[in-house]
């Protein structure tokens, strides 16, 4: 399998970079051809340890040109790119269906009941929330190029193919190929969140409104054959919701107005699809036969009933679309014919398909019409439900603002009791808080203006209202009260999000003094959200703690959500890196706590890694495939709970992990000086990368970097140092005074803790010493270079010992194809890393007040280029 996964990929990595080089000749002509297979070849023999090829990149660079020091970086870049769509479009064509192989080989082992199946696939609820806050690095044209490219890979590997066939597909690749080489690749200014939006529901068109049918009907089938168990027709266990246009944490660009304009046009994108979708179905459905309920909808003289029933939901989806443009164009227009509710689609739907099966046409039924009832399930008439996040500080500043205005005093001065108090009292009144004539300041208008905008919009375009830095019951019950002082007349869920380790390790309490009072529980009706932070724990405390801390308070909150007899669904706020609490999503489903699942699997989908999982319909379709049978398997064979002897371990591990990172980040007085010049930190600022700004305090230091540039600083240098900082030195240290059947055991039967050894093991494989003493060397005083050394021996260390515990010779042995993954573009990205450090050299010699766009430019095609040959930015 190996041999054949090299052979065919490597090939087909090899065909593209020859049509990439043909596309430079043509421009640069045979020298520069020849000049870049140079520094290729110099590329990889560094990356195989040759120092000799390394001080030729080095001696390369150092006489090139600021623009063909551009050219290089650009030409590596794309040939990088190539290579992902490459192994995109080889593992999408290898078996979309292996991990639905996996989960029913494991439940026929198991000889499961047939009620015990049909209760797992019930409770199948898997809510994928699309963020773009992260770093995208590439560009919607080129992402659209790199789709039509990746078509053609498909095509070209058909063995049916004829040689005129084959012709006009090697022409198309070299044309795509040649479009991308030409464009620019960098933005010239920042996405705004409408860009943002815009790119999530191209992402549902271009490949989830085909994915997402296909992946029921084929799991519809292989239950039905395997436990004659059926999804029921209106099931709806995989849905999407998102944060592009309602995320203002930290993201001043994200405003009431842009959040009415991302939920109008992700209604008008709907109506779009469903008015495509639905006129497929009224041309097809011909038939005169029907039912005597279908009959009665439509009256006797209609010879066509389905077709009568059919048309007037084409126009009014028309309608829609056409509304929704002319309303943003600022014209006037009449709603009364838009499609307002999901169930304005689904019942007619629904009629058509029980009238089918009742005249004998199943098949018919089943066919594009049972394809579209998915989609309404799924998508809905608002594309997407839209969650909005918001500071918990922003909403304090509201009720000081009016208890001031009021006379009553400052609200941000008094207790939790006396603010519970104040809370339950507005919530039970009858009147208004807000007086008419009230002028609140611009800051605290804004946050009213985002209720008012929920309550015009409805229930079904919207998902949950989080909380950043809640810390009391109070932060959640100040929302519930702005959401009904708006006009908000359904109970919109609002989820604290607990995110630093001291948030995570309070949670908790916090969530058993917001269920003790009797008008919450009234509210919520039995079903609480709470979100799980990542980012933001792991760079406070290190992955270690920051894991462990993640499992502890899942743990307790399912306990306490037992304990008041209420549904929880846990939000996983997971990034795409390690760092960012990212991991295959199998492992990261198999490591949560027992129960943890009960409620559903609702997890942030980010950036880029939206695209690898999601970009392409087979793509998309396996994703869901891997989700599914992961969360059906933990829910019938759940992870065991950890013994108190595993627990002992782990929080000693964690405490040491804690102290042994804090001690480098927070301790050091050597760690931010060293960041900031060993890393292209300060250079990303530059980058146009998503809508908010890198900071959320612009003056700020490390402690107000977002945890997406921590990490993407980190990764370009290949010492990724927040993924494994202080890890493997915590746990050898409590190994070294343990027993050692114990830890073996842990190793052996705990998932949690066998996938943070996972995890490292993937982390390593993308870190790489030399490549970050290569730029020590270059960039860092002399005084500082002992650091660097010092974090690289941590590294060594760190490998070695891992090694050691898994009983592996080398990183990533028991995952060969991974490891062969990062080994194919290891070539390419060695020489773009020496370009980079040539480029940082000259840009930070000139001087802050130097301007020079063509360096600026080859810098942020590095910082690109980096991050697409490492799979992740932050």
């Amino acid at each position: 399998m190996q041999s054949h996964y090299d052979a065919e990929l490597k090939d087909t990595v090899r065909y593209l970079g020859k049509v990439l080089g043909e596309t430079i000749k043509a421009e640069l002509g045979q020298e520069w051809l020849d000049r870049i297979e140079t520094i290729r070849k110099d590329g990889r023999s560094s990356f195989q340890g040759d120092a000799t090829r390394s001080e030729n990149l080095k001696e390369i660079f150092k006489n090139l040109t600021d623009s063909d020091l551009l050219t290089v970086g650009r030409a590596f870049a794309q040939f990088l790119t190539l290579g992902n769509i490459a192994e995109q479009e080889y593992n999408s064509a290898m078996s979309v269906d292996a991990s639905m192989d996996a989960l029913f080989k494991h439940l026929d082992k198991a000889d499961l009941s047939v009620e015990n199946v049909q209760k797992a696939v019930s409770k199948l609820n898997i809510d994928l929330v699309l963020t773009a806050h992260p770093t995208e690095v590439t560009r919607r044209t080129l992402i659209h190029k790199q789709k039509e490219l990746a078509q053609c890979l498909q095509s070209i590997h058909q063995e049916s193919l004829d040689d005129h066939e084959r012709t006009r597909i090697e022409t198309r690749i070299a044309d795509l190929i040649s479009q991308a080489w030409h464009t620019e690749e960098i933005r010239s200014v920042r996405p705004t969140p409408v860009d943002e939006a815009r790119w999530g529901f191209s992402v549902i068109e271009n490949s989830l409104w085909e994915a997402v049918p296909d992946f029921l009907r084929d799991l519809n089938e292989r239950l039905k054959a395997d436990y004659n168990v059926s999804l029921p027709l209106d099931a709806a266990p995989v849905h999407f919701s998102s944060w592009m246009g309602g995320d203002r944490d930290g993201n001043p660009f994200v405003t009431a107005k842009v959040t009415e304009q991302v939920l109008l046009l992700a209604r008008k994108r709907a109506a779009k699809l469903f008015a495509s979708d639905l006129d497929r179905l009224q041309v097809e459905l011909s038939m005169f036969d029907c039912s005597a309920a279908l009959r009665e909808e439509v009256g006797e003289e209609a010879n066509e009933p389905y077709r009568a029933l059919l048309r007037p939901l084409v126009r009014r989806c028309g309608a829609t679309r056409d509304g929704i443009a002319d309303y943003l164009s600022g014209k006037k227009v009449d709603q009364s014919d838009w499609v307002q509710h999901n169930d304005e689609l689904l019942k007619p739907l629904l009629l058509c398909y029980d009238s089918l099966v009742e005249c004998g046409m199943s098949v018919t039924a089943n066919g594009l019409l049972l394809d579209t009832i998915r989609r309404v399930k799924c998508f809905g008439i608002h594309l997407l439900q839209l969650d909005v996040r918001q500071d918990s500080e922003r909403h304090a500043d509201v009720f000081s603002e009016i208890t001031r205005y009021l006379g009553l005093g400052d609200y941000a001065q008094w207790s939790e009791a006396d603010k519970q108090a104040f809370l339950l009292r507005e919530l039970s009144s009858k009147r208004p808080l807000f007086p008419a004539e009230w002028d609140a300041s611009a800051d605290v208008k804004e946050v009213l203006d985002t209720c008012k905008v929920i309550s015009q919009h409805g229930k079904e375009g919207f998902g949950i209202y989080i909380i950043s830095m809640a810390s009391e019951p109070s932060d959640v019950m100040a929302v519930q009260l702005l959401l009904q002082e708006a006009g908000v007349d359904w109970p919109m869920p609002v989820a604290p999000l607990f995110e630093t380790l001291d948030d995570l390790n309070n949670s908790p309490a916090v969530m058993r003094k917001l269920l003790s009072i009797d008008w919450y529980r009234g509210y919520i009706k039995g079903k609480q959200f709470v979100m799980i932070g990542y980012s933001d724990s792991a760079k406070d405390a290190g992955a270690l703690a920051a894991g462990w801390a993640q499992y502890e308070s899942q743990e307790a909150l399912v306990k306490v959500a037992d304990e008041f007899e209420t549904t929880l669904t846990l939000f996983h706020g997971r990034g795409g890196t390690i760092g960012r609490g990212g991991l295959p999503a199998h492992a990261a489903i198999h490591s949560q706590p027992p129960g943890s699942l009960d409620g559903g699997f609702r997890v942030t989908e980010q950036g880029e890694t939206i695209r690898y999982k999601f970009g392409m319909p087979k793509l998309a379709k396996q994703s869901l495939g891997i989700y599914a049978s992961a969360i059906i398997e933990a829910m019938l064979f759940p992870p065991p709970e950890p013994k108190p002897e595993w627990r002992e371990l782990i929080t000693k591990m964690a405490a040491n992990g804690r102290d042994n990172y804090r001690g480098t980040v927070r301790q050091d007085k050597d760690f931010v000086p060293y960041f900031r010049v060993a890393t292209p930190e300060q250079e990303l600022g530059k980058l146009p990368l998503g809508s908010r700004p890198s900071k959320r305090k612009p003056q700020g230091g490390i402690e107000s970097l977002r945890a997406i540039p921590w990490i993407f600083a980190w990764a370009q240098t290949r010492l990724v140092l927040p993924s494994w900082l202080g890890v493997m030195r915590a746990i050898d240290a409590v190994k070294a005074e343990s027993d050692p059947k114990v830890v073996e055991e842990m190793f052996a039967e705990w998932p949690f803790y066998r996938s943070r050894l996972s995890m490292l093991d993937m982390v390593f494989n993308k870190a790489d010493p030399r490549i970050s003493e290569a730029y020590d060397e270059r960039l860092v005083p002399a005084e500082l270079k002992h650091f660097g050394k010092a974090l690289r021996d941590e590294l060594q260390e760190s490998i070695d010992s891992l090694l050691s515990l898994t009983g592996q010779e080398s990183i990533m042995d028991k995952d060969p194809m991974g490891k062969e993954s990062m080994n194919i573009r290891a070539g390419y990205l060695q020489p773009l890393h020496y370009l980079q450090i040539e480029l940082l050299e000259r840009i930070r010699a000139a001087g802050d007040d130097a301007q020079n766009p063509v360096l600026e430019r080859a810098m942020m095609v590095t910082i690109a280029g980096i991050a697409i040959g490492m799979r992740n930015t932050g």
